[in-house]
Order: structure tokens, then C-alpha cells, then sequence
């Protein structure tokens, strides 16, 4: 049978599955299940793990001592931020997911235009040097497909203008992280 990698070969601390809650509590805990993580399985579970609480809704500290409660606030805040950091992740890559879609259809809009073009302006140019000079068609040509290449141009710029880079829900729940660290 192997022991697991922990210092010592004690059992890894806080990790998933392991069955060691992260609290400070001592004793074993199921392993989270995946209703208990949010984030596409990227955060750290949500289960309450903290201290208890006394009737008038303070945490219990009776017998814990100053540096335990500093150690939990730091462990709270990591996971906290590791929690805003994944947060953060999702948010730019559904983001990036959506300009990736629009400059993928620009891409191809492009391309696709380009065939169309070559192809109609000489059918058209062609077909106009029948009655006219054949300068005076290529040009006429040539306007058309720019006022559609201009058109295609505004289209999708829009499509980009409406990517959002910034994770909003990160955001607003870092500006809550001040408020609830002051004393009620």
C-alpha cells in the first residue's frame, strides 16, 4: 500500500478528495461532491467549513487562540483569492471564446468576398465593356466591391465592439471583499 505524499507521509492537507477539511476543524469529511463546486470544477468547494457560530451570529472563538484566528483569516483570504482568480480565468475565456467567434466569421467573410469579388467583377467588367470602355467598367466595378468590403468592415467591427474584456462578476465581487472584512 503507498503513502501519500505528505510531509512525513501524512495524508496531503486541504486537497480535494482527500477527505481533510481546510477549516482548521479537525477530523475527516466526505470528499467534496460536484454540486459543491461552482466554476466548472475550478474552485475550491463551497461546503461551510468555518468556525461555529454563537446565537448573536459571531463566530466562536472561545478557546481558539489569536494566531489560529490569523491563520484561518489567511487561509480564508488565499482561498478567496484563488477563488477570484478562477473566477477571473472563466470570465477572459468566455470572453476570448466569443472574439475568437467573430473574428473567425471576419476571417471567413473576408475570404469569401474575395472569391465573390474576383469572380463577379470579371463577369460584370466583361459584361460592361459591351457598352462602355473597359477602364471606365473596371472601375465601376471596383467602387461596388469596396462599398461592400466597407460595409463588411463596419459589420464586423461591431461584433468585436460588443467583447467584453473586463470579468465583471470578478469585479464586483472583489469590491464586496473590503465591506465584508470590516467589523459589524
Amino acid at each position: 500500500m503507498s503513502q501519500p505524499s505528505g510531509a512525513g507521509g501524512a495524508q496531503p492537507y486541504g486537497q480535494p478528495g482527500t477527505g481533510y477539511v481546510q477549516s482548521g476543524a479537525t477530523g475527516y469529511a466526505p470528499p467534496p461532491t460536484p454540486e459543491q463546486y461552482d466554476y466548472g470544477n475550478t474552485a475550491q468547494p463551497l461546503g461551510d467549513t468555518a468556525q461555529p457560530i454563537t446565537d448573536e451570529g459571531h463566530p466562536a472563538v472561545d478557546g481558539i487562540s489569536v494566531g489560529e484566528l490569523i491563520g484561518e483569516v489567511s487561509k480564508d483570504l488565499s482561498t478567496l483569492m484563488r477563488q477570484e482568480l478562477e473566477l477571473a480565468k472563466a470570465e477572459v475565456k468566455a470572453e476570448a471564446s466569443k472574439a475568437g467567434k467573430g473574428a473567425g466569421m471576419l476571417g471567413g467573410a473576408g475570404f469569401a468576398g474575395y472569391m465573390v469579388a474576383l469572380f463577379l467583377s470579371c463577369a460584370l467588367w466583361w459584361g460592361l465593356e459591351n457598352v462602355m470602355d473597359a477602364g471606365l467598367a473596371a472601375l465601376i466595378v471596383a467602387v461596388i466591391w469596396g462599398v461592400i468590403g466597407a460595409v463588411l468592415f463596419v459589420m464586423g467591427r461591431k461584433q468585436l465592439k460588443q467583447v467584453n474584456p473586463k470579468p465583471e462578476r470578478t469585479v464586483d465581487t472583489l469590491q464586496q471583499v473590503p465591506d465584508a472584512l470590516k467589523p459589524s
